[in-house]
């Protein structure tokens, strides 16, 4: 079913739609089944991302190591002394594209040999302070979010490193649209969800306010972590003071919620159809089936 299809049905769920209920099925999203525990006993849990092949790799930033869960479901260690490892993403080559941030880089990890190539280490002569999450395009740039500094990057394809956003509240995570036209980020000092037309890859026009986080009531407003999207477009946000996803079409209409046993850092689509859609919550990672199919760039198509 396409997205325009069932943007409509936003006005009949929003009401009931609630962070505080149970879980309830979004039409033309899901879940269209339980959510079960993949793995357990970490620290924190983030950067959840997966390959054509049907792997899964994550982060437990604090346990310092990036794991992988194969798609017969085996978790093991994939890369040890991490450097506090956070946001992965798989390229169209099969290397894992990841924020170093204890190591204050960009690095490209082999998935067989697992060696290390240094994409990006600082700015105009100056480090990172602790990338965290990252989109990669079409064409292999890379944006990244320094929250830290209030900072997004993008590093094109001759590993130029331009500063394209600046003075946000605590950018964290960050997406592309599945037609790499929409840049959005998702900070985690702000409940405003902002969006950005890209005149050109790495070239963002103004800033748009798509929506905003659901808050729980009688509390500070905060902002969320890490997000995804499906292959027409629905945002999936995750919401750790909620201890949901929210779901946003991408007009910034609220479709519902998906509520976690555990807060949620991220989430990433994978399985062998694109239709399962893995969790990062503190301890544990997480999956539930979905009616969406994920857009996953490893298995995109090369740009014009």
């Amino acid at each position: 079913m396409s997205i325009s299809a069932f943007l409509p049905l936003c006005v009949l769920i929003l009401s009931p739609a609630s962070p505080n209920q149970e879980a309830e099925t979004i039409p033309a999203v899901g879940p269209t089944g339980p959510m079960r525990q993949v793995a357990t006993d970490f620290l924190f849990t983030e950067g959840p991302a997966s390959d054509r092949d049907g792997n899964l790799y994550f982060t437990d930033v604090r346990g310092n190591t990036i794991y992988r869960v194969d798609a017969e479901g085996n978790t093991s260690p994939f890369l040890e002394n991490s450097e506090g490892c956070n946001g992965l993403m798989v390229a169209r080559d099969g290397r894992l594209i990841a924020c170093q941030g204890g190591g204050k880089r960009i690095i490209a990890i082999d998935p067989d040999s697992k060696e290390i190539d240094v994409i990006a280490d600082g700015f105009e002569g100056q480090p990172f302070d602790r990338p965290n999450d990252l989109v990669l395009d079409r064409r292999g740039g890379i944006y990244f979010t320094d929250p830290g500094v209030g900072v997004v990057y993008y590093i094109d394809t001759e590993r130029s490193v331009h500063r394209i956003l600046t003075d946000l509240p605590r950018p964290n995570g960050i997406l592309l649209s599945p037609d790499g036209r929409t840049l959005y980020v998702l900070p985690s000092g702000t409940p405003d969800v902002l969006s950005y037309v890209l005149a050109s890859p790495g070239k963002p026009g103004e800033a748009v306010v798509l929506c905003q986080l659901e808050q729980a009531p009688d509390t500070d407003p905060r902002g969320g972590d890490g997000l995804t999207v499906d292959d027409r477009g629905v945002l999936f946000l995750t919401q750790p003071s909620l201890g949901a996803i929210q779901v946003v079409a991408p007009n910034g209409n609220t479709l519902g919620f998906i509520k976690v046993p555990e807060n949620p850092s991220n989430c990433a689509f994978g399985g062998p159809d694109s239709k399962t859609l893995y969790i990062t919550a503190r301890t544990s990672v997480y999956a539930v089936p979905m009616e969406a199919k994920g857009f996953i760039l490893a298995n995109a198509d090369a740009p014009e």
